[in-house]
């Protein structure tokens, strides 16, 4: 399996359009999600966990719901989608910095790499993400891995949505398919019909997306010094194939 080749280009969504995010992904549509992932760290992470790290938080959906829970620390390396961030959730600390090699000279009950992580497209920086994670989770914590797919999970599939806030609304369409199976990503390309007021506009945005196999999950988190627990969801709505969580655990010596 080759690597995958492609220029990184920071999706339109997450720079010149995130102050649409909300619109497309809205923060009550995570609460199911964030209540599964919260209970993985209770019961996991001895003593139960304080703090928590979230790498690549994107808008902050997933954080809108920790935050009663954990003190957060929110890190993307978007400065856009942190001010995004920012709007629904002042109290949360707010770092800039790459998931790949952010450096906070702390340590934190729990590290959570959401879908972001899916925007990792070779196994060289899939290696520099899991240590980044090892690095800040404090021995005896979890770091929890949420990719999108996985190898053997992957399927070509379309998908819509979207949500409206005052006069402006958000309709999406999203295309998954994979041009070359033999490296180590896949293409997410979106459609956007953007309303503000009575204008219609349409946006076009290309997502890389990183793809590898579970078993190279297990293999790099344990090669890294993880305890690794797979965990298998069936959301009630996408991906079609279900997820495979990757749960890493710290030993505590």
């Amino acid at each position: 399996m080759t690597e995958n080749k492609k220029i990184e280009k920071t999706p339109r969504l997450y720079c010149d359009l995130a102050g649409w995010f909300h619109l497309l992904t809205a923060p009550e549509d995570y609460q199911t999600e964030a209540a599964f992932y919260r209970a993985l760290f209770l019961e996991n992470c001895h003593p139960p966990p304080r703090t928590l790290l979230d790498l690549g938080s994107g808008g902050g959906n997933n954080a809108s719901h920790f935050k009663s829970s954990f003190k957060l620390t929110l890190v993307d390396r978007s400065a856009e989608m942190l001010e995004v961030s920012r709007r629904i959730n002042p109290e949360c600390e707010h770092i800039q910095g790459d998931m790949r090699n952010v450096r906070l000279g702390r340590q934190f009950d729990a590290v959570f790499i959401h879908d972001a992580v899916s925007y990792i497209t070779t196994k060289t920086d899939l290696v520099k993400t899991i240590k980044t994670a090892y690095m800040h989770c404090r021995p005896g914590g979890v770091a929890l891995f949420v990719p999108d797919y996985v190898r053997e999970t992957f399927a070509p599939s379309t998908s819509h949505g979207g949500h409206d806030g005052g006069s402006r609304g958000l309709r999406y369409l999203m295309w998954t398919w994979d041009p070359d199976p033999e490296d180590t990503s896949y293409i997410m390309d979106f459609a956007y019909l953007l309303k503000d007021g009575d204008a219609v506009t349409c946006e076009n945005d290309r997502h890389i997306m990183g793809l590898f196999a579970k078993d190279e999950w297990v293999g790099l988190m344990e090669k890294m010094g993880f305890s690794v627990k797979v965990i298998e969801r069936q959301p009630n709505w996408w991906p079609p194939m279900g997820t495979r969580l990757f749960l890493g655990i710290k030993p505590e010596k």
